[in-house]
């Protein structure tokens, strides 16, 4: 006999069908996607603010003092290859950071235009450049938004040179069975509340990265002989192997 649409067990199948959806739908363990809601961009409450409106919490890669400027909660990179670093280090977490590149009128090499770069765990980067207005059948892996020569940016989203601009990052750490690797790092990047990398796993540390490793390092901020600024820029850990994560609880306003 035909089961009619209301028969218990045909019921039973739809809801089964629509758990299994529902189920499909959320962030799984291991995964940086569905952590951040652009809806809800506001700091968490256990976020550290690395640049806030009065102070900043990053010190010089190498030895102080440093030449970057910190005035009226913005810092500005100096004319000269000089980082600075958080004080702590991170395996998992997500960040979000402020930026402003500068303009090089004329640049004969694009990356000497606005260049800037965040350095997660100092083995993966993420550009920071002045590439606004490049076509994309002429974007390169090296420009705005990129990680570094290895990927480009799903879409272009960069603003002009002199305008405020965001990344929302959400990073899970390469995995470590002792010295070998099991798992690549994985990044979750929204530019500008664009989605531009979605969970994609990084296969290798990038351009003058440190070398990967199971152990935890600092975040950099690159000095790259541009003035580029940068304000609220803050960091949450995360731990994305024991439990989800669910974006917009316990949140501040932004600065």
């Amino acid at each position: 006999m035909q089961r009619t649409l209301n028969s218990p067990l045909t019921l039973l199948a739809l809801l089964l069908c629509a758990l299994c959806a529902a189920a499909q739908e959320k962030p799984s363990l291991g995964s940086t996607r569905g952590i951040i809601d652009i809806h809800k961009m506001g700091r968490p409450a256990d976020a550290v603010q690395l640049v806030g409106a009065t102070r900043y919490e990053l010190v010089p890669e190498k030895e102080p003092p440093t030449r970057w400027v910190f005035e009226g909660g913005v810092l500005t990179a100096p004319l000269g290859w000089e980082s600075l670093v958080t004080k702590e280090s991170y395996q998992d977490f997500r960040m979000h950071v402020e930026f402003n590149v500068n303009e090089v009128k004329d640049a004969t090499d694009p990356e000497k235009n606005g260049n800037s770069g965040i350095y997660l765990q100092q083995r993966y980067e993420i550009q920071i450049l002045n590439s606004f207005g490049v076509a994309e059948k002429d974007y390169k892996a090296s420009y705005g938004g990129s990680v570094y020569q290895l990927k480009k940016p799903d879409r272009l989203v960069n603003k002009k040179a002199g305008e405020w601009q965001s990344y929302d990052i959400v990073f899970r750490a390469a995995r470590f069975d002792g010295e070998k690797k099991t798992e690549n790092a994985r990044i979750t990047v929204y530019q500008n509340q664009q989605l531009i990398h979605d969970d994609y796993a990084i296969p290798r540390k990038t351009g003058a990265g440190r070398k990967e490793g199971p152990e935890p390092l600092p975040i950099l901020l690159q000095g790259h002989h541009n003035p580029v600024r940068f304000r609220n820029v803050w960091i949450q850990k995360l731990t994305l192997d024991t439990k989800l994560v669910q974006p917009g609880i316990n949140f501040l306003p932004l600065h």
